[in-house]
């Protein structure tokens, strides 16, 4: 099989993606995939992964993890979901680095999955705006309490996807900005399913209807129809134009008001991610999906 890990990050899609997958159960079941509710999965693994981490792991635990999921007899392609593959948003991020378990637990998936394909999808956030969440999130009075009292400049997703890519090497690793999700949101959810480009999802558009009027998200699902060959580009570059009439004014983004957390640290940690996410493409074993 291939095993779709899909980490996260946290504070991204709030599991979005893996009810509109599993909305999509009867398409993808007939070509082979299988997307198990997160609740047959979600505990069983974090405990398979604490085990493995302190005692290793008994050789049947794959036809376990199968059995206790219920993964239909001849599938091809597992996609399993869960923020917290890799922590806790307390341990997102500890000595400068985001996720600094990713390495083992992905190797710890390896050994439970030993017969089949491992594969991570992973969405990158931000940190001027995911730091403060997850500080809040694990109850910190400040991002400098949360991250220990290092330099915020300093956590790169570049360090934790290189380290994957240099002691996880055989992994193949897939991520895509959050920020950029309601543009690319039907790929994304096409990769993750392994499925042709032009196949129709539901839920292919459904971030759009939080950030597009009931109006525009009218005429846009009716253009859609009207087109029904366009290329991804064709489909962003549509997107683009309706959000720009149609795109509703509230801002979507959160807001924390953290002590220490000014505008000018939100501002150079944006430009140190645009410069971050420039050098991700260049990273071996890492695809990029972009608008």
């Amino acid at each position: 099989m291939q095993v779709i890990i899909h980490a996260g990050a946290h504070k991204t899609d709030d599991d979005k993606l893996v009810k509109c997958l599993m909305g999509n159960e009867p398409i993808l079941s007939e070509l082979g995939t299988a997307v198990p509710h997160p609740n047959s999965y979600r505990k069983l693994l974090r405990d398979l992964l604490n085990e493995g981490l302190q005692s290793g792991l008994p050789a049947d635990t794959r036809a376990r993890v199968l059995e206790k999921m219920r993964v239909p007899e001849g599938t091809e392609r597992l996609i399993l979901s869960n923020h917290g593959f890799f922590g806790t948003p307390r341990m997102a991020v500890n000595s400068g680095l985001f996720y600094p378990a990713a390495v083992a637990r992905l190797r710890l998936f390896q050994e439970i999955f030993h017969f089949d394909d491992v594969e991570l999808f992973l969405a990158l956030r931000d940190p001027g705006g995911l730091l403060p969440a997850l500080a809040h999130e694990a109850r910190a009075h400040s991002v400098s309490e949360y991250i220990g009292g290092g330099e915020p400049r300093d956590i790169l997703w570049s360090d934790m996807l290189s380290r994957i890519s240099r002691e996880v090497p055989d992994l193949p690793v897939t991520v895509w900005c959050n920020e950029d999700t309601p543009l690319i949101w039907g790929e994304v959810l096409r990769e993750m399913a392994g499925v042709d480009a032009t196949l129709r999802l539901d839920g292919e558009f459904y971030l759009l209807h939080e950030i597009m009027s009931g109006a525009g998200m009218k005429r846009f699902l009716a253009y859609v129809d009207q087109h029904p060959d366009m290329s991804e580009v064709q489909r962003r570059r549509v997107i683009v134009a309706f959000l720009d009439k149609f795109a509703k004014e509230e801002a979507l983004d959160e807001e924390l008001d953290l002590p220490g957390w000014t505008d000018s640290m939100i501002e150079d940690l944006s430009v140190i991610y645009d410069e971050d996410c420039e050098a991700i493409g260049h990273i071996p074993g890492v695809t990029m999906i972009t608008p």
